[in-house]
């Protein structure tokens, strides 16, 4: 079988990161405090990052979407303005996203070979992987699957389809991305009838005016039926309720499609670039288990803004002690009353949470407040559902950076509160 090979690949041992616990999320205090965490998201370089999730998780992830960086050698800012007209983009205020620059297509490969081998040990024997590429790395990236996980493992080649403007005048304009599936075994997990959708109604009426339609072969018209490995569904950019202003989001809906059909109710799974966040998002929303990270902070904290408000049980954040999370020293100008907390707006904000009995080592997220998406206005109180003793809270800046403010001295609620 052809393999695909450049001057620089090769097979080595991989750097395990250093990785510290720097806080749990409660969402608005479900389980706090002796839950114990079923999902996790990680702030690092995710080949260190997985290399060190082995000893626990080999062999034992049921699915991974993974939507590395697609080879384009661009730069992509991510948008933080509230309210801003969208035809105007020299207007939007936005700051560093991600960048996508390679030296040359060797580099990209040594990026992407050793990450596609974790994921491959990570993945359970029923496991599926989902590798969401474009034009401009396809064509390696089935190389490197086929070799990986043998050609007989592939399953599909999906079209995602979608419309937009374009610059493109030499040629047709490029409107789809590839996404390649591959089983890690001969048996895997496929949800056929959760993912059915409803006949198109022209063929419900054709089979409705001639006994001699199909053939003689009547589809189940009520069940509906399997879809094609073509799927439309319309940008984040045309989806005003979803959008993050983080670059290249993908919309929820097509997510849902990848986690219903080859994952179940309680399964773990992954997501290691996971940028604005949207897999975690959909996995807590249908009641999976997940691993997710991304090496950039404002991904991260595009990420957990978002789970804070979907997710039911609680999650761990780690993060890998090369990166340093930035912070900036503000006055958040806590004021506490009957176990209600709140603070001024200093930077301005986009996030805040509370610890209700910060022992200075971990951060337990209680309570959480974000900015909304269409709108800057964002809450300055919170009501806290359990009793106060050392407050600490934590703020994130538009900007992005991190503000910790803690206040040993809380007054008692009156009796019977």
């Amino acid at each position: 079988m052809p393999t695909l090979n450049w001057s620089s690949k090769s097979i080595t041992g991989f750097e395990h990161a250093d990785l510290t616990l720097e806080s749990v999320m409660y969402p608005q205090g479900s389980g706090y405090p002796d839950a114990v965490p079923g999902n996790s998201l990680f702030l690092g370089d995710n080949l260190r990052v997985m290399a060190s999730l082995l000893n626990e998780y080999e062999n034992q992830v049921d699915l991974i979407y993974a939507d590395p960086p697609f080879f384009t050698n661009k730069r992509y800012p991510a948008r933080i303005g509230r309210g801003e007209d969208s035809r105007r983009p020299q207007e939007w205020q936005k700051t560093e996203g991600y960048a996508d620059n390679w030296e040359n297509p060797d580099a990209y490969l040594d990026f992407l070979y050793p990450r596609l081998l974790l994921m491959h040990r990570l993945l359970a024997p029923r496991g599926t992987l989902y590798l969401h590429l474009d034009w401009h790395a396809d064509a390696y990236a089935r190389l490197l699957l086929d070799e990986i996980f043998g050609r007989d493992h592939f399953l599909n080649e999906i079209i995602w389809t979608y419309h937009g403007p374009s610059p493109i005048k030499t040629a047709f304009n490029r409107k789809h991305d590839v996404i390649l599936v591959y089983t890690k075994g001969v048996t895997y997990t496929f949800n056929v009838d959760a993912i059915r959708e409803p006949y198109h109604p022209n063929t419900i009426k054709t089979f409705a005016s001639s006994s001699k339609a199909g053939f003689g072969k009547v589809p189940n018209l009520e069940r509906g039926k399997v879809p094609e490995d073509w799927w439309y569904f319309p940008v984040v950019a045309r989806l005003h309720s979803e959008r993050t202003g983080y670059p290249t989001q993908k919309p929820e809906a097509l997510l849902e499609r990848v986690l219903l059909a080859s994952s179940n109710i309680g399964d773990l799974v992954a997501d290691f670039f996971c940028g604005s966040g949207t897999f975690p998002l959909t996995a807590a929303r249908y009641n999976r288990r997940f691993l997710s990270g991304d090496v950039s902070w404002r991904a991260i904290h595009t990420t957990r803004k978002r789970l804070a408000a979907a997710l039911s049980s609680p999650m761990s954040f780690f993060y890998e002690n090369a990166l340093l999370i930035p912070v900036c020293e503000k006055d958040l100008g806590i004021k506490i009353s009957n176990r209600v907390i709140s603070i001024k707006n200093p930077a301005p904000l986009d996030y805040w949470e509370v610890d209700p009995n910060w022992d200075g080592k971990i951060f337990r997220s209680v309570s959480q407040a974000s900015r909304p998406n269409r709108s800057a206005e964002i809450p300055l109180e919170i009501k806290m559902p359990v009793t106060l003793t050392n407050v600490c809270v934590r703020a994130v800046t538009v900007d992005g950076s991190q503000i910790q403010s803690n206040v040993k001295s809380v007054p008692n609620p009156p009796d019977g509160f």
